[in-house]
């Protein structure tokens, strides 16, 4: 385009030059008209050149800043790993969904402990990797460490607000207790024995919350309900998962919630083979037991890992706290209802509208809890 523009305000120019040097025998008025004509064409020319000019700097202006794939992102998987179903699986998911997407590089490394948090987030910034995004607040210290020794580098952690001080650090949070209520609404709902239980897997500020919500959603809906709680003190153990949920039902149950990462996997194991059933946790879990998770309480991990992936590569990626709630689709129950009944199903979906018109508020403290529903209802922080 800018070239077929040169070239007429040349051919103009050479008009113009033509009529100067033209032969004595022409006329007058057909040197003024050619010269008039000559001008014409070179001020159209130029105007054209000028627009020209003014569309590829609007065009330059427009283009993205960086290259989608030379922007990196690095996911430090927690125990359990990217396939452990749950938690940081739903990560990985959402970061292999950005790749596919935004065609940014995306790469994971697994921790086997804490002793591999602080080595894994290192061997990314060795590679100059943009963003690096830490799955869980177990890895909050290694992070914390890291980001101070590293302004320049961008991090974000999954469920933890403790590093929301840090200028380069975006913590990415859930109202779980959220999601935990809604699930807990349905146990309380479904059970035949009026006896459910539930298996944390690690007792925490951040894992309480799943707590609170499912006991007090069982308890809202089905106040008679006994609700047995054990805390499995970790989140890649199936075995204990499964021998705590076989006590469980030893005991009465007839469902069961997880909040314990690969650890869940053990007490879906355990559901199954003493036909009862479970709810899982993070993610869809039907896949692993379809005819034993009844429902799992979502936590849209993957969402909020896709989003900041996004965000980073665009150059919109706060620091601070980012919150998933009920409201923004950062929390439900799995879309999977199968195994639920009509009126679960309309019972959930009322108390989601009550939760985002203000009606029902889901205790997300200790204090909240035990103010309503007594300091003895959730056992597991005591």
């Amino acid at each position: 385009m800018k070239k077929q523009v040169i070239a007429a305000a040349l051919s103009a120019v050479m008009v113009i030059g033509m009529v100067g040097c033209g032969s004595s025998a022409s006329s007058n008025s057909a040197a003024s008209t050619a010269s008039t004509a000559a001008s014409e064409a070179a001020t159209t020319a130029a105007t054209e050149a000028a627009a020209a000019s003014t569309e590829a700097a609007d065009a330059t202006s427009a283009a993205p800043a960086a290259d989608a794939s030379d922007f990196s992102v690095g996911l430090v998987a927690d125990v359990g790993g990217v396939n452990d179903g749950s938690f940081n699986q739903s990560a990985w998911a959402g970061l292999q969904k950005a790749s596919q997407d935004l065609g940014i590089k995306a790469n994971y490394l697994e921790s086997s402990g804490d002793a591999d948090y602080k080595p894994n987030i290192e061997a990314f910034m060795d590679e100059d990797t943009d963003l690096i995004i830490c799955v869980g607040y177990m890895l909050a210290d290694a992070l914390r460490e890291e980001a101070t020794a590293n302004p320049d580098q961008k991090f974000a952690i999954i469920d933890d607000a403790s590093c929301a001080d840090l200028p380069n650090v975006t913590c990415l949070m859930f109202k779980q207790e959220q999601a935990s209520y809604l699930v807990g609404v349905v146990a309380g709902m479904m059970t035949k024995t009026n006896n459910v239980g539930f298996i944390l897997g690690m007792a925490s500020d951040t894992m309480h919350l799943f707590g609170y919500g499912y006991v007090a959603g069982v308890l809202d809906t089905n106040p008679d309900c006994k609700i047995q709680q054990m805390n499995a003190n970790s989140f890649a153990d199936p075995a204990t998962g499964k021998s705590d949920a076989n006590s469980m039902i030893t005991n009465g149950a007839d469902i069961i919630f997880h909040a314990a990462g690969g650890t869940g996997n053990g007490v879906i194991e355990g559901c199954q083979e003493g036909g009862i059933y479970a709810i899982g946790v993070d993610s869809d879990q039907s896949s692993i037991a379809p005819k034993t998770v009844i429902t799992s309480a979502m936590k849209r991990v993957d969402n909020a890992v896709y989003d900041a992936s996004k965000n980073a590569m665009d150059g919109s990626l706060q620091a601070g706290i980012v919150t998933y709630d009920i409201t923004n689709g950062g929390v439900d129950i799995a879309p999977t209802t199968d195994l639920l009944t009509d009126d679960v199903i309309t019972k959930v979906n009322q108390v989601k509208q009550d939760m985002i018109d203000g009606k029902i508020t889901v205790p997300s403290s200790k204090d909240e809890f035990d103010a309503k529903y007594g300091d003895d209802a959730y056992q597991l922080d005591n």
